[in-house]
């Protein structure tokens, strides 16, 4: 029986194993972590990540075939393959610092795999990392090996938050690469036989080491340069008077180009986007390949312009103040179906609102009134390390309001900015929503979920990114 260890229980490691222990019963599979309470929440009814399906995974296989432990040392002396998903956060200061990733906690598990290890073992690139890191990583195990002989995979996720359990179960592809010696092709098989159990062959891809390491920074720069680029569009609709929703169907309709992540929004979030290009963009610099960074560094700009002209749009729209002013935020994580707000664009918006002395209400059907008040008293990066690194400061902003439903956020505001595509946004009562709030009412929709001419027709003043503008903010300058 094949012994498999995750190093690291977040967002990756805990669904990833989840569904290997489902899909390869004869494997033993235990995730560990430091964090007691993450383990402890593994470990109860309720797990520390809500994505749809997880649960039901867990039930199925926790205490059969998956386990969840704080004993790391033991797990990884007695696994066969070593699965690291530690973070790798940007670097906040030093060499670097705003675009390089931050390989201690990676060093510190490879570190620790070599101290304790008493048999050989192949140890799994699981984290988005830079390229290059699996060779350091072999030269720290190499170094202290004591005579076992270890094998380095690079093995990156491709999962999209949402609808994770949904890729594991038909990924498409699963990316191993290793070495090209006749060790690295063994490990490569052996992992490959994992995966096996579920996944057709010819979408198991084997490259060498470096080349999986670039796909996985290269396929987030791609998608992430769509979004840049058809919200780059969105600001040349609203000054042409075009709709980005038909512009976007009809490239989409090229089978070159194809319908995916052309949905015009207030931004890009989550865990990877933006830190796997200040990561590609820092190799392309640290190459001397300063034309191909500052490409992909624009693709960063324009989703910092999207959220700054959104922003300004409100401030314009609302007599040039927001001040004393109350603003319902609907929606805070970074997209639907996740409770994940890692670099969400409603941070930048509601702390662009709060420098305008605005007062917001906040309601997200998954986030926690504890996680919006971190987020927004933190500083960019920080939320990549882990919790008791994070610096400690009043997280009680009492400019905001978290409220338990969309109804009590929108109860005498002024303005509504929806900033999550939720599907509970697309039905909400409207005309009840309007009755509460004071006139002029405004709706900002950021995601272009509600139907523009239903809500005119009630009375609001709508901005919807992308779409021609309302008469009233149609003369108001709004360019960050």
């Amino acid at each position: 029986m094949v012994k498999i260890c995750c190093i690291g229980a977040g967002y990756v490691g805990g669904p990833t194993m989840a569904v290997i222990a489902e899909k390869a019963p004869s494997t033993t599979v235990v995730v560990v972590d430091i964090s007691v309470s993450r383990i402890n929440a593994w470990n109860s009814d309720k797990l520390p990540i809500y994505e749809p399906g997880l649960e039901e995974v867990v039930q199925k296989c926790r205490g059969k075939n998956l386990f969840f432990s704080t004993d790391v040392e033991k797990h990884v002396r007695e696994a066969d393959i070593v699965f690291v998903s530690v973070n790798t956060p940007t670097k906040t200061t030093g060499l670097g610092a705003g675009k390089a990733a931050d390989l201690t906690y990676w060093e510190s598990a490879a570190r620790m795999i070599a101290d304790v290890s008493v048999s050989d073992k192949i140890v799994v690139e699981k984290s988005t990392v830079p390229v290059k890191t699996a060779e350091a990583i072999e030269k720290i195990l190499t170094h202290n090996s004591k005579g076992i002989k270890f094998q380095i995979l690079s093995n990156p996720e491709f999962l999209a938050e949402g609808t994770a359990i949904e890729d594991l179960y038909t990924p498409d592809r699963v990316l191993i690469g290793g070495r090209e010696t006749p060790g690295g092709q063994r490990a490569i098989q052996a992992l490959k036989s994992v995966y096996a159990h579920w996944v057709p062959e010819d979408r198991i891809l084997t490259t060498n080491l470096w080349s999986a390491e670039l796909s996985k920074l290269a396929a987030n720069a791609f998608l992430a340069q769509r979004i840049s680029s058809v919200n780059a569009m969105s600001a040349l609709c609203e000054a042409t008077g075009a709709n980005v929703n038909q512009v976007a169907h009809a490239v989409g309709k090229d089978t070159r180009i194809g319908p995916k992540f052309l949905n015009a929004s207030v931004g890009f979030g989550g865990s990877c986007f933006q830190k796997d290009i200040l990561n590609l963009v820092y190799i392309c610099e640290c190459n001397g390949l300063h034309e191909v960074a500052n490409y992909w560094k624009q693709v960063i700009k324009i989703n910092d312009y999207q959220k700054s002209r959104f922003v300004n749009r409100v401030v314009a729209s609302m007599f040039n103040t927001v001040s004393g002013k109350k603003i319902a935020i609907l929606g805070f994580a970074f997209k639907k179906d996740t409770g994940d707000t890692r670099e969400t664009p409603a941070i930048d918006v509601c702390k662009g609102l709060l420098v305008d002395k605005a007062l917001l209400s906040i309601y997200d059907p998954q986030v926690t009134e504890d996680q919006i008040k971190r987020d927004l008293a933190m500083r960019k990066f920080d939320w990549d390390h882990p919790a008791h690194l994070q610096p400690v400061g009043p997280t009680d902003v009492k400019e905001i309001d978290v409220s338990l439903d969309a109804y009590k956020a929108t109860e005498g505001a002024h303005g509504i900015c929806i900033l999550t595509e939720w599907e509970e946004f697309k039905t909400l009562d409207y005309k009840r929503i309007y009755d509460g709030m004071r006139k002029p009412a405004f709706v900002f929709d950021g995601r272009n979920v509600v139907d523009v001419d239903e809500l005119r027709e009630i009375g609001f003043i709508v901005y919807s990114i992308g779409k021609p503008l309302d008469p009233w903010v149609k003369d108001l300058p709004a360019v960050a």
